[in-house]
């Protein structure tokens, strides 16, 4: 149940925005876990809305497969499937590849220091075993080489593929093992930044959306398995 104790109310200048964003964090985290019915009459009471907005910001949310609306019952989480990931993730590894090649066409020196100070960041984090703080950075280097690139439809196509599979990356909790080998893997990352070479980042880019596809398949396979014992 939605908590209802001190509501974060909403400025009405940037409504339909900020309960996008705020519906999007709350499904992406797990707060709003996957199959449930969206509370529809919780979540006004904690962003201080009606039901016309809420329902407006849903409909972004279907289109962007974060929910699906049913006639007449509401709106529901949808779930990540398997053949989900292993059809969404190859996709996603190519765009990246592409936009680390374009990025290394692009990149300005201040932009470099910029994803050299995340990188930094995103370590302290790894130390502290701060998944959350990780996560958020490193979805920062990501955008960061993805606007590097400097080609609009690439941004569009990966963040709109990017966001439906948001939830399952969080939601998988990283082993010790492969948190250690995504670190790895983004010290080449920005290596090769650093060095503008478009080939080995885009190679690095594509295996390390790789692993994440095998990482998320594992976890949802052995979700699948716990609810059939």
């Amino acid at each position: 149940m939605i908590q209802q104790e001190n509501p974060q109310v909403i400025a009405r200048t940037s409504l339909h925005r900020e309960l996008v964003d705020r519906l999007q964090l709350l499904i992406i985290g797990g707060e709003l876990a996957p199959g449930i019915k969206v509370p529809e009459r919780d979540l006004c009471a904690q962003f201080g809305v009606s039901r016309t907005p809420l329902r407006e910001a849903l409909k972004v949310l279907a289109s962007d497969g974060l929910v699906r609306l049913e006639p007449n019952r509401g709106a529901w989480v949808t779930t990540v499937t398997v053949s989900e990931v292993n059809e969404v993730f190859p996709v996603l590894g190519a765009l990246d590849a592409i936009s680390g090649e374009l990025a290394c066409e692009h990149i300005t020196d201040a932009e470099i220091d910029e994803i050299r100070a995340l990188h930094s960041q995103m370590i302290e984090s790894y130390e502290r075993r701060d998944l959350d703080s990780y996560f958020s950075i490193n979805q920062k280097i990501h955008h960061a080489i993805l606007l590097a690139a400097r080609n609009d439809t690439l941004t569009t196509s990966c963040q709109a593929l990017s966001l439906r599979m948001q939830r399952a990356r969080y939601l998988a909790n990283m082993t010790e093992g492969r948190w250690y080998d995504a670190v790895q893997e983004h010290e080449k990352i920005l290596t090769f930044v650093a060095e503008r070479n478009g080939k080995k980042l885009a190679k690095t880019l594509r295996d390390h959306m790789e692993s994440k596809r095998v990482s998320v398949v594992r976890w949802l396979q052995n979700q699948d398995a716990a609810s059939e014992e």
